[in-house]
This record gives C-alpha cells, structure tokens and sequence, in this order.
C-alpha cells in the first residue's frame, strides 16, 4: 500500500513541477520580461494556474496518507521507565546505602560527624 501511495506522489511532483516549469514567467526578482512564448494565453494561464492548484492539493493528500501509513505500526513509549530496571520504594532514613548505590563523598562525610562546607572564598593575604 505504501509503495502505491509513495509511487502516486512522486508522479504527482513530476508533473507539478512540469506545470511550473510552463507557466509564463511574470519577470519577478530575476528582472527578465516574459515576452512572447510557447503558451501567451489568458486561458491557458489559467488552465495551468488551476492545475497546479489541484496537483498541489492531491500533493498535500499524498504526503499526508504517507505519515499517517508510516505512524500506523509504531507504538507508544514511555520514557519514564526506559532504563528496564525495577523501580523500588527509597530506603527509611538512616539505613545505609547498598554496595554500589550512593554513598557519595557526602554520605560519607555526613555519617562521620563532618558536615560539609560551602566554597571558600579566596582571600588575599
């Protein structure tokens, strides 16, 4: 299904940028006057203006139905669990940390009596 809507859409975006491409130039920012050409009527100009409107539209549909199909089989994550590990209830106060959790340089500070300080502020001597 996807390869169907991705093959519509690509030919639909050769074919806009065909019209654009024949569309008379209005002399715009590169300053070069569209004069006579291949196609100079008021008809076909707007015959290729509505044109370009309604491939731009099926344009638009296309790209639209390809995020919806490519979202489709994707599920929803959480990235509050992402780690895999178990989540467990916090220790009471008081209790020791297990080997290999906390037990910081101020956890052990703090459980020999020592609390610790602030920054120094330099002083001149």
């Amino acid at each position: 299904m996807q390869t169907v809507v991705i093959v519509v859409h690509l030919m639909i975006v050769l074919a806009i940028i065909g019209l654009v491409l024949l569309q008379r130039s209005e002399g715009g920012g590169l300053g070069i006057g569209g004069g006579g050409g291949f196609m100079t009527n008021r008809g076909t100009t707007n015959a290729l203006s509505r044109a370009t409107g309604i491939l731009a539209g099926a344009f638009f549909v296309t790209s639209l139905i390809l995020s919806i199909l490519a979202g489709y089989d994707r599920k929803p994550t959480s990235i509050l669990n992402s780690s895999g590990a178990p989540v467990t209830a916090p220790a009471p106060a008081g209790t020791p940390a297990p080997l290999g959790q906390g037990g910081g340089v101020l956890d052990t500070l703090r459980q020999q009596g020592q609390q610790p300080s602030g920054p120094q502020v330099p002083r001149s001597q």
